[in-house]
């Protein structure tokens, strides 16, 4: 698969850059999308959920009535679950929501994701990012160039460029990666997906 190479003001440089058809033209595995990103958002969870359970409720142990003879329900003591203020009964507790995916299966699922923007001709190749100065108005400008403005956008590089970096973080839709921290939630969550010639060689390694 090849696309036009352009530069940042959104000329087309005259170059075609290639992309490799086993990672960005295979047929999209959708249950490996499913597992990977599911993962993903497992690991961003923290965890630490809880609440108290009848036995860590602040309150009396005495037992509020006798058993029997009194015309009500049976009762134990004030922590009942049945009563406002009460434990909950089977409450949240701590505990780690990671788990283990295959490194085959992660590779499977980013080149589907790949595959996917190709497919869909959401992928626009830059010739070089660089901007002069830490400006939300430079990365305004480029979006505009690349006619991407409004959209969410994936912005990937080869490399860290703190110019950029800046530019970037005040806009909501906007995200910048390096190539090789490209994930496939990264992936999917954009509706456009700019990378850098240089990016290229890195991604078409997956």
């Amino acid at each position: 698969m090849e696309l036009a190479v352009y530069n940042q003001e959104g000329q087309d440089t005259g170059r075609r850059v290639n992309l490799n058809d086993e990672v960005f033209a295979i047929e999209p595995n959708e249950h490996a999308l499913y597992l990977d990103v599911k993962q993903y958002l497992a690991n961003q969870r923290q965890g630490t959920h809880k609440s108290k359970e009848r036995s860590e409720v602040s309150g009396s142990t005495r037992k509020l009535h006798k058993q029997k003879g009194g015309g009500g329900s049976r009762i134990g003591d004030i922590n009942s679950p049945v009563l406002v203020g009460g434990g909950r009964v089977f409450g949240p507790r701590p505990r780690d929501y990671r788990f283990k995916l295959n490194k085959k299966m992660k590779e499977l699922a980013r080149r589907s994701a790949l595959s996917l923007k190709a497919a869909a001709g959401e992928i626009v190749v830059v010739e070089k990012i660089e901007f002069a100065a830490p400006k939300t108005k430079e990365y305004i400008n480029f979006a505009k160039n690349l006619k991407v403005e409004g959209k969410k956008v994936l912005v990937v590089l080869s490399d860290k460029n703190n110019n950029v970096y800046l530019s970037m973080r005040n806009v909501p839709d906007a995200k910048l990666m390096t190539a090789s921290d490209l994930n496939t939630y990264a992936v999917l969550n954009n509706n456009a997906l700019v990378i850098t010639e240089a990016s290229v060689e890195v991604l078409n390694k997956f």
